[in-house]
This record gives structure tokens, sequence and C-alpha cells, in this order.
């Protein structure tokens, strides 16, 4: 697959096993993971920042093979998922970085064609998850809100 803003092409990563089941080294049950997902959520990580601790701290390879769902799923079932999805939320959070950047270098015209690049993906982003309704039909992208909320 090519990249979305340039003209080179994407790396082929890994695929994970066709076979869908725990495998038998894991010690933990459904339960004991569907807790420490609970308690991680409440410390405020992300559903990523989740999964990679029951990789390396728990020795849990696949969340989604030992609850049957998504770590997201989950977490949208117990009305613990964040408001903004987390790849738009990390999206919001690279143009804070970029603007700050610009405000100081005001002069780095490539820094600035990263904003532009990365508020089309937050443009595109946004019209996806209105249409699927995960964020609110009303909800708009604005630098300066933006700012204000992650301050």
């Amino acid at each position: 697959m090519a990249k979305m803003h340039s003209r080179k092409k994407g790396t082929s990563g890994s695929r994970k096993p066709l076979v869908s089941h725990k495998p038998s080294w894991v010690r933990h049950t459904q339960k004991e993971a569907e807790m420490l997902i609970t308690k991680l959520a409440k410390e405020g990580k992300s559903p990523s920042q989740i999964g990679t601790i029951l990789r390396d701290s728990y020795g849990v390879p696949d969340a989604k093979e030992l609850i049957g769902k998504a770590i997201v799923a989950f977490l949208r079932e117990k009305k613990l998922s964040p408001e903004l999805p987390e790849d738009l939320h990390c999206l919001l959070k690279r143009s804070i970085e970029i603007r700050s950047h610009l405000n100081t270098h005001k002069q780095d015209m490539t820094a600035f064609r990263g904003l532009q690049l990365t508020e089309a993906k937050i443009k595109r982003l946004a019209k996806y998850y209105k249409r699927t309704e995960k964020i609110p039909r009303d909800w708009k992208y604005d630098a300066e809100n933006v700012r204000l909320a992650a301050e």
C-alpha cells in the first residue's frame, strides 16, 4: 500500500497468525484481563498503551483473543472509551506541537507543509468519524480551540 502524502511505497508489516485461539502458555483468564484493562483505562491509558502494557508486563500476546473483542470495543461497552478516537487525538497533538514549533521558527516552511498535511488528515478522519457516528456531527476542527483543550 502506498503512503498518503508521498510517492513512496509503504513497508510491509507483520501479520497476525491465522489461527485465533488463546495460547497455552498465557496464564491470565478472561476475567483477570478484563480487570486489568479497566484498571489501566481508569488510570488514563489509551487503548494502544493498554495493549502494549498487557503484552510487555503481563505476557498477553493479544487481548482480543483473550477477552473475545478488541480493547476499544470492550472500553466502549464499559463506557470507559475516550471521547475522541485515539488516531484523531494523536493527530491533534501533532498539530499542536507543529504549531508551537512554528511560533518560534516562523520561516520553517517544511514544518508548515507538515502542518498542512496533518490538518488535511485530521479533516479527512473527522469526516469519516462523523459519518460513522463516533464523534458528534457538530464537531469541528479549530486550531485555537484544540490548543486550549490540550492545555
